[in-house]
């Protein structure tokens, strides 16, 4: 019996992101013949404009589209994205092969104290990029000063502790990943402070019609993060604003039932809407959920203000 043919892993090439495609090839090597792993690091538009904010760059999808492109070329047979950064629009031909389990989805506050953000001082300094992560400190610390901050995981915590910022907002399960959960000062509550979309997953892409690659993959699918990103992603597409939402959402599944709670908050802080409903733990309520309580939102006024935030074009960053 010949040998299977080597899968070719797109991948960035940022300690996290090699963090999470040496996960995909380990899980994948557990498989009984499973192939040979190649990674193949390829330079995202996010990647190659990293002095640039991210609201002053044009478009969508700035850390999947040059992988998902190399996919759909045929130069890689398998791409590895942060599920919070693939569009809820997938690229014609290809789709969301594995949502591997989820590691803890909340954000983290990592401050040069070891202080938790409610005992921030007056004024700190906070740096994130991100649109959703300004939003709700802007509610929660209306006193706090945001700074951008661009770069990978070890780069955002070596200006943290060389005196650029007060505090940062990472996500706990990247600096889990990295071995760095020793860094985190506060992990923000979800309630308060909640994740984006798909936050802690690993979505993994593959070609419709590469039948032997989507075997392998189907493998590593984990049902309730796969459930639970399903609504929260429909929730997204519904509210159509892409990454330029100031939304933040999880799914739980329990006893059979899914719930879905999500947030959305005005850049200044000031305006806030929040809905939550739930479902029987199936794909198809999950998705119809979603939408439900997506459209409850916009009833309530969601789209104005995401209308006012799609005008600044600010983005999540990973």
């Amino acid at each position: 019996m010949s040998a299977a043919p080597t899968l070719r892993i797109g991948t960035r090439a940022s300690a996290l992101a090699l963090w999470q495609a040496r996960h995909v090839a380990a899980c994948l090597s557990e498989q009984p013949g499973a192939p040979q792993v190649e990674l193949v690091h390829i330079t995202t538009t996010g990647d190659a404009q990293s002095d640039v904010p991210l609201w002053q760059v044009g478009g969508r999808a700035f850390f999947t589209r040059e992988i998902d492109r190399a996919l759909r070329e045929g130069s890689v047979d398998v791409a590895v994205h942060s599920l919070k950064d693939l569009s809820t629009q997938i690229e014609p031909g290809l789709l969301l092969a594995a949502t591997l389990s989820r590691a803890d989805p909340r954000d983290a506050l990592v401050s040069r104290t070891g202080a938790p953000l409610e005992q921030l001082p007056r004024g700190a300094r906070i740096g994130t990029s991100s649109l959703r992560r300004r939003a709700f400190l802007a509610r929660l610390r209306p006193d706090a000063v945001l700074l951008e901050l661009r770069g990978n995981v070890p780069t955002r915590i070596e200006r943290l502790r060389r005196g650029d910022y007060d505090a940062i907002v990472l996500a706990a399960a990247g600096l889990a990943r990295l071995g760095l959960a020793s860094q985190v000062s506060e992990y923000l509550d979800a309630g308060r402070f909640p994740p984006a979309v798909a936050q802690g997953v690993i979505g993994v892409c593959a070609r419709v019609d590469d039948v032997a690659t989507l075997r392998w993959l189907g493998a590593l699918d984990d049902p309730q993060a796969r459930l639970t990103t399903s609504a929260e992603r429909a929730l997204l597409a519904r509210l159509e604003g892409g990454c330029q939402v100031p939304l933040g959402a999880l799914a739980t599944v329990r006893a059979g039932t899914l719930t879905l709670s999500a947030s959305v908050c005005a850049q200044d802080g000031t305006q806030y809407l929040a809905a939550r409903g739930e479902a029987p733990a199936l794909a198809h309520e999950a998705v119809a959920l979603g939408q439900r309580i997506a459209q409850e939102l916009l009833e309530r006024g969601a789209g104005e203000l995401i209308g006012q935030q799609r005008a600044a074009r600010e983005v999540e960053e990973p």
